[in-house]
């Protein structure tokens, strides 16, 4: 392990804002997020409810608890987002084996809406990889890939 600097913390406080990944990964999160939403917006959807609604129709009737891992999220979080997601009728939430098990499966109307949602990924995601260029778009998500590695 890496003895901790000799600087006093103040000065390396000064590195911060032009070295942190956390940083600059967790702003770049934010914009991408933003340009996501906003293109999702008239349907009534943001990008992390897009996701969720993806990952239930590839995974189809699945524990909360596996949808969770599978997306590297809080179970917490993804049952909150969830639950917002059947309030609106696009999935549906049952029992499962054990009781303790909620298993989320598509409502028809969140099939309907991922229909909708799915040309708008698409336009978003044409407008990204035109704004990097093919070649920093892929180095970009290859780079992104690596990052579960840490978990």
């Amino acid at each position: 392990m890496d003895s901790i600097s000799p600087k006093a913390p103040l000065a390396i406080a000064n590195q911060v804002p032009a070295t942190c990944m956390g940083l600059h990964i967790r702003r770049a999160s934010r914009i991408v997020t933003q340009v996501y939403d906003a293109a999702l917006r008239p349907i009534g959807l943001e990008v992390n409810q897009l996701t969720l609604l993806v990952a239930v129709h590839l995974l189809e009737t699945v524990p909360i608890t596996q949808l969770a891992q599978e997306l590297f999220a809080d179970q917490t979080t993804v049952t909150r987002n969830i639950k917002l997601l059947e309030k609106r009728g696009l999935v549906a939430i049952n029992p499962g084996e054990d009781r303790r098990m909620k298993l989320v499966s598509l409502t028809v109307e969140g099939q309907a809406i991922l229909e909708q949602a799915l040309p708008i990924w698409e336009q978003v995601q044409a407008e990204l990889m035109q704004h990097f260029g093919k070649q920093k778009w892929q180095t970009l998500l290859s780079l992104l890939s690596e990052v579960k590695n840490l978990s």
